[in-house]
């Protein structure tokens, strides 16, 4: 085993990080933040960022982004419960509104690969439309939930009432996405399209088809993080997960994802996610100011895209 290789890793200084970050919140709070109750919340934060960096992360790592998945996921949950109000058995419902997402992100890669249309263009104005939706189904009110299974798949504890339902869910998904990105031929012609999509075609692979693949693969995804959220709320209103957007776009890039595709993993990006969401549960934990919060998550935003920046030059110089 290197340890030289270990210390100068990517994963290694995320974790080293992610402790520096424990530490401080945990003396600043005089170990609140270490209480089994706020490791529950920062647990519970974790479902809905780590679901949108999984779709989020894979696009990226194609070389395309995309910035409608929190209207999207707010709109199929918001869906889900409306059937699921209407009589809709929840398996159905729940089925219906991934499907919707799937759709939705089967409409993003149209605009982009047909149309070619910038995606971060494309996927706003998909942000747009899935809003206007939203706001048509639930006629400007929230919907509440009242079937038991459904709610017990988002909202749910285990052990203690320390580990959510959905925290399961979520790991699972971030395990099987890791494996297929590294292990399969689908996975290594993600990075291969994100590396150089011209040289891909001609090595033989369609980026056509797997941008269909990811984008419908994102809003999916992001149909799951809002009904899991719906879940656990017992309730699916007009702001959902739209304001977890951007949450998963900066765990993605933390986490070592490059912005213009062709590298990174979900073991880099599990790691994001938890420096995020705990550094977000800290500044709440020693009474920052909501306005201040926002200020810090845009730094920690424009910290990675920095990073990530050299990181790229750095690269390309070598």
């Amino acid at each position: 085993m290197n340890i030289k290789k270990i210390a100068h890793s990517k994963i290694f200084t995320l974790l080293i990080l992610l402790a520096i970050v424990i530490a401080t919140f945990t003396i600043l709070s005089n170990g609140a933040f270490l209480q089994p109750r706020n490791i529950r919340n920062i647990f519970q934060a974790t479902v809905v960022v780590s679901l949108l960096t999984i779709g989020a992360g894979m696009l990226m790592i194609s070389g395309q982004i995309d910035l409608s998945l929190g209207g999207i996921g707010t709109m199929c949950a918001m869906m889900a419960a409306f059937l699921m109000r209407s009589g809709l058995p929840w398996h159905l419902s729940m089925l219906a509104a991934l499907v919707l997402g799937a759709i939705c992100g089967a409409f993003n890669a149209v605009l982009v690969n047909e149309f070619n249309f910038q995606s971060f263009i494309a996927t706003l104005a998909t942000a747009s439309i899935a809003q206007g939706f939203m706001a048509v189904i639930s006629q400007g009110r929230q919907i509440d939930i009242s079937d038991r299974t459904f709610n017990f798949i988002g909202g749910a504890r285990f052990w203690d009432d320390l580990i959510p339902f959905s925290l399961i869910i979520s790991l699972v998904l971030l395990v099987l996405y890791g494996i297929m990105l590294k292990n399969t031929k689908f996975g290594r012609s993600i990075y291969l399209v994100g590396g150089n999509a011209d040289a891909s075609r001609l090595a033989g692979l369609r980026p056509k088809r797997i941008s269909y693949l990811l984008f419908m693969n994102a809003g999916a995804l992001a149909a799951l993080a809002g009904m899991l959220l719906a879940g656990r709320m017992m309730t699916s209103n007009t702001v959902g997960i739209t304001n977890a957007q951007f949450q998963g776009l900066t765990a993605a890039i933390l986490g070592g994802i490059a912005f213009g595709g062709g590298s990174g993993g979900m073991g880099g990006a599990m790691i994001g996610i938890l420096i995020l969401s705990t550094f977000n549960n800290g500044m709440t934990m020693i009474n920052v100011p909501m306005h201040w919060q926002s200020v810090a998550s845009g730094l920690v935003l424009l910290s990675a895209l920095t990073a990530d920046f050299l990181s790229s030059r750095k690269r390309t110089s070598a």
